[in-house]
């Protein structure tokens, strides 16, 4: 079984995040950026499946020469090889349609993305990338496992998890669940060693049409400072619940 780990190059949540030339760029100076933790649980998965099954895993993003790091991180974890597709990704659908390039060219039979990017939170990718491909597609995936085409799966569905059946190949966006943060692999020594030599492919871009632009960011409103009342004092509470925060 060929395995396809979508990985996507976001900033550490501990970053403080700014904005330069009058808030329409992200400013990265400064900022650590990791494995999106979505696709994280994603590769881990995927390493179970190579080490049960004997399965090959790649690991593909579509960005520029700065996110090679995280690639690398990701083959220290364990994958067998990775592929960068050399463009800016400032649009979903631009890069699904990269990505569908790179499936198609390697004839992959498992495709596993996270859900979402923790950066931008679009949950669009996967499921433009599975209906480019024409493959079956299950998202908020919470488990997977795979006899050889067949595959069963679950998935989290408000109130509760949805048991799936589907066969390969497919396109799964993942999530925690998927394996558990108990399970993720820090990256030892060894693996950093071996990464060195692990194959890291750079492969032009298809020129897909960006369809969205950035106009500006804007920073969340600053939270304000907190009011303590008096616990005997609950009509201040009741008038301050009303006419402040006006949520009664």
């Amino acid at each position: 079984m060929k395995i396809l780990v979508c990985i996507s190059h976001v900033p550490d949540t501990t970053s403080k995040i700014n904005f330069a030339d009058n808030n329409t760029k992200f400013d990265t100076n400064g900022v650590q950026f990791v494995i999106n933790p979505y696709d994280e649980f994603c590769l881990t998965r995927a390493m179970w499946f190579k080490e049960k099954q004997g399965a090959s895993v790649t690991v593909v993003n579509v960005g520029e020469a700065s996110t090679e790091p995280t690639l690398r991180k990701a083959l220290a974890i364990g994958a067998d090889d990775a592929i960068r597709v050399n463009a800016n990704p400032t649009d979903g659908l631009q890069v699904a349609k990269e990505l569908a390039e790179v499936v198609k060219n390697g004839n992959y039979d498992l495709v596993l993305a996270g859900k979402e990017s923790a950066d931008y939170n679009g949950q669009m990718v996967p499921g433009m990338l599975a209906t480019l491909l024409g493959y079956n597609f299950i998202n908020g995936c919470v488990g997977i496992e795979v006899d050889g085409s067949n595959v069963t799966a679950t998935r989290e569905i408000d109130g509760g998890n949805e048991a799936l059946s589907t066969t390969l190949p497919l396109i799964v966006g993942g999530q925690k669940g998927i394996v558990e943060e108990k399970d993720l692999r820090i990256p030892n020594m060894r693996g950093i060693m071996m990464a060195r030599k692990k194959p890291l492919n750079v492969v032009e871009a298809q020129g897909a049409k960006v369809e969205t632009y950035v106009e500006n960011f804007e920073k969340p409103t600053p939270k304000g400072a907190v009011k303590l009342v008096d616990a005997e004092n609950i009509d201040e509470l009741i008038s301050l619940l009303h006419n402040e925060a006006k949520v009664i």
